[in-house]
Protein backbone atom coordinates (compact mmCIF):
# COMPACT_ATOMS: atom_id res chain seq x y z
CA UNK A 1 0.00 0.00 0.00
CA UNK A 2 1.15 3.61 -1.04
CA UNK A 3 2.83 5.89 1.24
CA UNK A 4 1.75 9.51 1.36
CA UNK A 5 3.15 12.79 3.17
CA UNK A 6 0.18 15.33 3.33
CA UNK A 7 0.66 19.24 4.18
CA UNK A 8 -2.42 21.40 5.38
CA UNK A 9 -2.02 24.81 4.61
CA UNK A 10 -2.43 27.46 7.57
CA UNK A 11 -3.23 25.47 10.64
CA UNK A 12 -2.76 26.16 13.78
CA UNK A 13 -1.20 29.65 13.11
CA UNK A 14 -2.53 32.05 16.17
CA UNK A 15 -6.03 31.99 16.47
CA UNK A 16 -7.36 30.46 13.95
CA UNK A 17 -7.83 26.72 12.34
CA UNK A 18 -6.84 25.04 15.43
CA UNK A 19 -6.27 21.90 14.49
CA UNK A 20 -4.67 19.29 17.44
CA UNK A 21 -3.21 16.63 15.73
CA UNK A 22 -4.48 14.07 17.54
CA UNK A 23 -7.59 14.75 16.58
CA UNK A 24 -6.02 15.09 13.01
CA UNK A 25 -5.01 11.34 13.53
CA UNK A 26 -8.24 10.31 14.41
CA UNK A 27 -10.37 12.05 11.54
CA UNK A 28 -7.92 10.48 8.91
CA UNK A 29 -8.11 7.19 10.25
CA UNK A 30 -11.99 7.37 10.43
CA UNK A 31 -11.65 8.80 6.59
CA UNK A 32 -10.21 5.17 6.00
CA UNK A 33 -6.01 6.21 6.11
CA UNK A 34 -3.43 4.19 7.81
CA UNK A 35 -0.53 4.20 9.46
CA UNK A 36 -1.14 8.12 9.79
CA UNK A 37 1.51 10.04 12.18
CA UNK A 38 2.24 13.89 11.99
CA UNK A 39 4.92 15.91 13.12
CA UNK A 40 4.75 19.09 14.80
CA UNK A 41 1.82 20.60 15.08
CA UNK A 42 1.92 22.09 11.61
CA UNK A 43 -0.05 19.93 10.08
CA UNK A 44 2.53 17.43 8.40
CA UNK A 45 1.07 14.05 7.91
CA UNK A 46 2.26 10.43 6.68
CA UNK A 47 -0.46 8.34 5.78
CA UNK A 48 -0.81 4.97 3.84
CA UNK A 49 -3.78 4.28 1.57
CA UNK A 50 -4.61 2.11 -1.73
CA UNK A 51 -4.88 5.62 -3.62
CA UNK A 52 -2.60 6.18 -6.81
CA UNK A 53 -4.09 9.62 -7.65
CA UNK A 54 -2.34 12.36 -5.87
CA UNK A 55 -5.35 14.45 -7.03
CA UNK A 56 -7.85 12.20 -6.01
CA UNK A 57 -6.42 11.67 -2.34
CA UNK A 58 -6.14 15.36 -2.26
CA UNK A 59 -9.65 15.72 -2.58
CA UNK A 60 -10.19 13.10 -0.18
CA UNK A 61 -7.87 14.44 3.07
CA UNK A 62 -9.26 18.09 1.97
CA UNK A 63 -13.13 16.61 2.41
CA UNK A 64 -12.17 14.51 5.63
CA UNK A 65 -10.75 17.88 7.18
CA UNK A 66 -13.59 19.69 6.39
CA UNK A 67 -16.45 17.17 7.73
CA UNK A 68 -14.86 16.72 11.11
CA UNK A 69 -13.34 20.88 11.74
CA UNK A 70 -15.95 23.08 9.73
CA UNK A 71 -13.43 24.41 8.04
CA UNK A 72 -11.73 23.84 4.44
CA UNK A 73 -8.05 23.37 4.16
CA UNK A 74 -5.41 23.04 1.52
CA UNK A 75 -3.92 19.91 1.21
CA UNK A 76 -0.66 19.08 -0.86
CA UNK A 77 -0.21 15.84 -1.23
CA UNK A 78 3.71 14.19 -1.86
CA UNK A 79 5.28 10.84 -2.81
CA UNK A 80 7.88 9.99 -0.39
CA UNK A 81 10.11 10.04 -3.37
CA UNK A 82 8.96 13.81 -4.16
CA UNK A 83 9.41 15.04 -0.45
CA UNK A 84 13.07 13.43 -0.92
CA UNK A 85 14.18 15.06 -3.96
CA UNK A 86 12.68 18.49 -2.22
CA UNK A 87 14.80 18.09 1.08
CA UNK A 88 17.92 17.20 -1.11
CA UNK A 89 16.54 20.45 -3.73
CA UNK A 90 16.56 22.61 -0.29
CA UNK A 91 20.26 21.52 0.86
CA UNK A 92 21.56 22.27 -2.93
CA UNK A 93 19.96 25.43 -3.42
CA UNK A 94 21.50 26.43 0.50
CA UNK A 95 24.51 25.36 -0.50
CA UNK A 96 24.60 27.32 -3.59
CA UNK A 97 23.36 30.70 -2.15
CA UNK A 98 25.68 30.45 0.75
CA UNK A 99 28.83 29.67 -1.22
CA UNK A 100 27.54 32.74 -3.39
CA UNK A 101 26.66 35.22 -0.90
CA UNK A 102 28.69 33.91 2.36
CA UNK A 103 27.10 31.92 4.46
CA UNK A 104 26.54 34.41 7.27
CA UNK A 105 24.25 36.30 4.91
CA UNK A 106 21.54 33.44 4.34
CA UNK A 107 18.89 33.95 6.91
CA UNK A 108 16.64 30.86 6.19
CA UNK A 109 15.57 28.13 3.48
CA UNK A 110 12.46 27.24 3.43
CA UNK A 111 10.42 24.81 0.57
CA UNK A 112 7.01 26.14 -0.58
CA UNK A 113 5.27 22.84 -1.84
CA UNK A 114 2.54 23.43 -4.47
CA UNK A 115 -0.54 21.46 -5.39
CA UNK A 116 0.24 21.77 -9.14
CA UNK A 117 3.13 21.84 -11.50
CA UNK A 118 3.22 26.01 -12.44
CA UNK A 119 3.40 27.19 -15.60
CA UNK A 120 6.62 28.16 -17.30
CA UNK A 121 5.21 31.61 -17.93
CA UNK A 122 4.34 31.77 -13.75
CA UNK A 123 8.08 30.93 -13.16
CA UNK A 124 9.89 33.75 -15.10
CA UNK A 125 7.47 35.75 -13.32
CA UNK A 126 8.55 34.98 -9.94
CA UNK A 127 12.01 35.19 -11.11
CA UNK A 128 11.39 38.78 -12.18
CA UNK A 129 9.16 39.69 -8.57
CA UNK A 130 12.40 38.34 -6.69
CA UNK A 131 14.75 41.20 -5.11
CA UNK A 132 18.17 38.91 -5.77
CA UNK A 133 19.42 41.44 -2.44
CA UNK A 134 16.74 40.21 -0.44
CA UNK A 135 15.97 36.50 -1.69
CA UNK A 136 16.92 33.82 -3.80
CA UNK A 137 14.63 31.62 -5.55
CA UNK A 138 14.06 28.34 -7.69
CA UNK A 139 11.45 26.24 -8.67
CA UNK A 140 11.96 22.62 -8.88
CA UNK A 141 8.56 20.43 -10.40
CA UNK A 142 6.28 20.85 -7.40
CA UNK A 143 8.41 23.00 -4.93
CA UNK A 144 9.64 26.05 -4.56
CA UNK A 145 13.00 27.01 -3.36
CA UNK A 146 13.54 30.29 -1.30
CA UNK A 147 16.45 31.18 0.32
CA UNK A 148 16.59 34.40 2.52
CA UNK A 149 19.00 37.28 2.71
CA UNK A 150 17.05 39.06 5.02
CA UNK A 151 14.37 38.06 7.68
CA UNK A 152 11.33 36.67 6.62
CA UNK A 153 9.45 39.67 6.49
CA UNK A 154 12.01 41.86 4.85
CA UNK A 155 12.16 39.21 2.19
CA UNK A 156 8.16 40.08 0.96
CA UNK A 157 8.07 36.83 -1.11
CA UNK A 158 5.93 35.03 1.62
CA UNK A 159 3.92 32.07 0.84
CA UNK A 160 0.52 33.96 -0.18
CA UNK A 161 3.00 35.99 -2.83
CA UNK A 162 4.23 33.09 -4.18
CA UNK A 163 0.31 31.68 -4.71
CA UNK A 164 -0.18 34.62 -6.33
CA UNK A 165 2.61 34.99 -8.59
CA UNK A 166 2.37 31.77 -9.36
CA UNK A 167 -1.42 30.94 -9.68
CA UNK A 168 -1.01 27.65 -7.47
CA UNK A 169 -2.07 27.30 -3.84
CA UNK A 170 0.61 25.65 -1.81
CA UNK A 171 1.77 25.77 1.66
CA UNK A 172 6.05 26.36 2.84
CA UNK A 173 7.63 24.62 5.32
CA UNK A 174 11.72 25.73 6.87
CA UNK A 175 13.83 23.63 5.34
CA UNK A 176 14.52 22.18 9.14
CA UNK A 177 11.28 20.33 9.19
CA UNK A 178 11.59 18.87 5.37
CA UNK A 179 15.09 17.28 5.77
CA UNK A 180 13.25 16.04 9.29
CA UNK A 181 10.33 14.70 7.15
CA UNK A 182 12.44 13.42 4.62
CA UNK A 183 14.84 11.55 7.10
CA UNK A 184 11.99 10.05 8.92
CA UNK A 185 9.67 9.42 6.01
CA UNK A 186 11.25 8.27 3.20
Amino acid sequence: MPTYVAFLRAINLGPRNKYPMAELRAALESAGFTDVATHIQTGNVRLRTPARSVARLTERLEAAVAADRGFPLDVVVLTPAELAAAAAGGEARLAAVAADVGEEQVHGQYVTFLRDLPAPEAVERLDAVVEPERARVSVVDRAVHLTLLEGYQQARLDNNRIEKVLGVRGTNRNLTVVRRLAADWT
